[in-house]
């Protein structure tokens, strides 16, 4: 009977933990992310964000599924979407294009971290009702580094437009339903 105990025990730790684990997994992806784009390889970069995103969606499956949501898991899991989803895209996108306007590369790169940290922190304090107010972190994340591809086919300057579209997307007021 004591065994079973310390197993069942040990198991409600493990299952309590797997969302975190997931999110960590999403962060660790994220940070591997800017530093691959900071050493020019900007394709791996394209690819870690992308794999961050699977592990991002599959972290809030775990913790409903589970029924193990906590408010740690989602202040862990919107400081790791800040760094997979803000600063790595944007990043990215400096170092493929945005470096070849100077400042104002620099400015649209920073705006963009700063409307995803607002984003985030307006969705940590808000009610949860079905809905997102405006676009999310992650969609804007993934769009801005799926736009990165398109680097060799647009001109330079509709980057800005870009980055600019999807932050203030992100800070919008607009209502998205849940999926």
């Amino acid at each position: 009977m004591f065994l079973s105990d310390v197993v069942d025990h040990t198991i409600k730790k493990l299952k309590a933990q797997t969302a975190n684990v997931l999110t960590l997994a999403n962060l660790g992806l994220g940070g591997f992310a800017i530093i691959a784009g900071i050493n020019g390889q900007l394709h791996l970069s394209v690819l870690l964000i992308f794999i961050a995103a699977l592990a991002d969606r599959f972290d809030g499956m775990a913790a409903r599924k589970l029924q193990i949501e906590s408010d740690l898991g989602k202040q862990l899991d919107s400081m790791s979407d800040i760094i997979s989803f803000g600063v790595a895209p944007a990043l990215l996108l400096y170092q493929g294009i945005l470096s070849l306007f100077g400042f104002p590369g620099v400015f649209f790169t920073i705006f963009y971290i700063g409307c995803g940290a607002f984003r985030l922190a307006r969705f940590n304090i808000t009610e949860s009702n079905g809905y997102f107010t405006g676009l999310p972190i992650t969609a804007a994340g993934c769009l801005l580094t799926l736009s990165y591809l398109a680097v060799p086919y647009l001109p330079p300057y509709s980057f800005l437009f870009i980055i600019l579209i999807l932050s203030l997307m992100m800070i919008s007021t607009f209502s998205l339903k849940k999926v």
